[in-house]
């Protein structure tokens, strides 16, 4: 696939990664970058991942008239303004998308607002990232062999659909397809609950009076437990906010869980707890067996 002008809407690591894989792909031609931070814009500018930049609450909306696609890649908290704002402003034939971590609350937030452009609206999560964020994170590579799950519901043009999986596949993503409720119920458990509970892990031991002394002797594990919490913490409170039935809901399961662990160690039952560890252990490797291990998704859209 080959599109004339995209408009990418928050050039972080997700935003700004899709045009530099899709320029290096020639599916591309002119990339228009719309941010809050100038600093950020003018490093997307100096890395040719943008062609022009404007700032959010600058005259940005003349460019989306004519665009092919338009991508939120800002945190989902913004999406029903930005929604709003983009409404009349479309073109004809301009496809919006985005890469948000939660799907049911931006689908029907963009419902409420596109009004008619609704059906070009296709909604989409790439399951890729790092814990780092801004123009500056961007890698063209970052999509190669990674899941993009796109979201349509039944207005959903299958024309725009088309277009969204033609994008991310030129960027060299494999792309399948959820309804936006399984995306969320699934998500929360694989991806939202692990970040929660990093962040959570993290900041209880920084509120200890020892806290010093922990961090000096935490080592490997610790680090490869909580890397997650070193993500951005605006993006992972909208996606807690955003998709909070689901991830109460996994809460709820997982304080169950530790609360069954906790019996075991209290009553010494080590035979059930190398069982429970044998479980786990397997299911992990045949997880990084049959993916490959992948790099977890803790960036910007995630």
């Amino acid at each position: 696939m080959a599109m004339a002008k995209l408009v990418v809407v928050g050039v972080g690591l997700i935003g700004g990664s899709l045009a530099l894989a899709l320029r290096e792909a020639g599916a591309v031609g002119t990339v228009v970058g719309v941010g809050r931070s100038q600093a950020n814009l003018d490093a997307a500018r100096a890395r040719g991942i943008v062609d022009r930049a404007h700032r959010v609450d600058g005259a940005w909306m003349a460019e989306v008239a004519d665009a092919d696609v338009v991508l939120l890649a800002a945190p989902v908290a913004q999406f029903p303004a930005l929604f709003a704002t983009l409404a009349p402003k479309l073109g004809a034939r301009t496809v919006v998308t985005d890469a948000g971590s939660s799907k049911a609350d931006v689908v029907a937030a963009a419902r409420a607002a596109l009004g008619t452009a609704f059906p070009r609206f296709v909604p989409a999560h790439p399951i890729a990232g790092s814990e780092r964020s801004g123009a500056a994170a961007a890698d063209a590579a970052l999509y190669r062999g990674r899941s993009v799950i796109v979201t349509p519901v039944a207005e959903t043009s299958p024309a725009a659909v088309a277009t969204v999986e033609a994008m991310w596949r030129a960027a060299g993503a494999r792309v399948s397809r959820l309804a936006p409720d399984v995306h969320d119920r699934v998500l929360a458990a694989v991806s939202h609950l692990p970040h929660v509970l990093a962040h959570a892990f993290v900041a209880e031991l920084a509120a200890r009076d020892d806290a010093a002394t922990l961090f000096a002797h935490a080592g490997p594990g610790f680090g490869d437990f909580t890397r997650i919490a070193a993500s951005s913490p605006e993006m992972w409170r909208d996606i807690a906010l955003g998709n909070r039935d689901a991830l109460l809901a996994e809460l709820d399961r997982f304080r169950s869980a530790l609360g069954a662990v906790r019996a075991l160690v209290a009553t010494g039952d080590g035979a059930a707890l190398e069982a429970l560890f044998n479980r786990a252990r397997d299911a992990r490797l045949g997880w990084q067996a049959t993916r490959g291990g992948e790099r977890g998704a803790a960036a910007e859209g995630e």
